[in-house]
């Protein structure tokens, strides 16, 4: 196993200050998910957004982090195989990792790496592929998250931004619902009803959008989570 390397981590609000406002919300954003599908679990969910640089990397990591602190065993997995970033977050190697397992180089298990914080793990992207759509849409990908299935309570995956390729919409059909983040003040409308109609054609089941970089203050961000199947149809208002 890769050795683990702490010193280059990026901060994370909910680990940093687990008392703050915004780790609050993201504590808020994991009870809606458990409740909005009561009778069902949902154990593997996407993060998403319409275009890049809009929060869904560290909405995923944070939201990954509030369920470790639960005591769930969780995973990351850095299904963004044409720009991974998780390793960045974490300070760990990206030299194995998802394309590795793929690509039948290596068994998942060998490539799991623990994070410095409790119950929390990271599969990183590993080599980026020249077929990353094709890869992420194999009978091996869909093996994959049902083998981790069984090892992991909580599965959080990092995809690439909806509308540039069609690698989210592939996820979506695997995973038991997506979350898509959208930047208030960055974002139009119709690309919203956009990447919403898409994973809709492909029956991907939308959680909810977490809404961000909303100004209620001078020097406060806020995540707003609105979830319900009937509910996010109106979100892009």
């Amino acid at each position: 196993m890769p050795p683990v390397k702490q010193n280059k981590e990026r901060p994370l609000i909910t680990d940093v200050n687990p008392k703050s406002p915004i780790s609050e919300s993201y504590r808020t954003l994991r009870t809606n998910i458990e409740f909005s599908a009561i009778d069902e679990s949902i154990q593997v969910i996407m993060c998403t957004s319409a275009g890049p640089s809009e929060g869904k990397s560290t909405t995923g990591t944070n939201l990954a982090i509030v369920n470790a602190q639960a005591d769930r065993k969780t995973l990351i997995v850095d299904c963004d195989l044409r720009k991974p970033t998780m390793h960045h977050t974490f300070g760990l190697s990206n030299r194995q990792g998802v394309t590795t397992v793929l690509s039948g180089q290596a068994d998942w298990r060998n490539l799991i790496q623990p994070t410095r914080i409790k119950n929390l793990y990271l599969l990183p992207a590993g080599p980026i592929p020249p077929n990353p759509s094709e890869i992420l849409g194999s009978k091996r990908m869909t093996q994959l998250l049902s083998e981790l299935r069984t090892e992991f309570q909580s599965i959080i995956v990092d995809a690439p931004p909806a509308l540039a390729v069609t690698d989210a919409q592939i996820i979506a059909t695997k995973v038991d619902g997506t979350v898509l983040v959208v930047d208030s003040g960055k974002v139009k409308r119709d690309a919203i009803i956009k990447v919403k109609s898409n994973l809709e054609h492909v029956n991907g089941r939308i959680l909810g959008v977490v809404i961000n970089n909303v100004e209620r203050t001078s020097d406060e961000y806020y995540y707003y989570y609105y979830y319900g199947h009937e509910d996010s149809k109106n979100s892009s208002n």
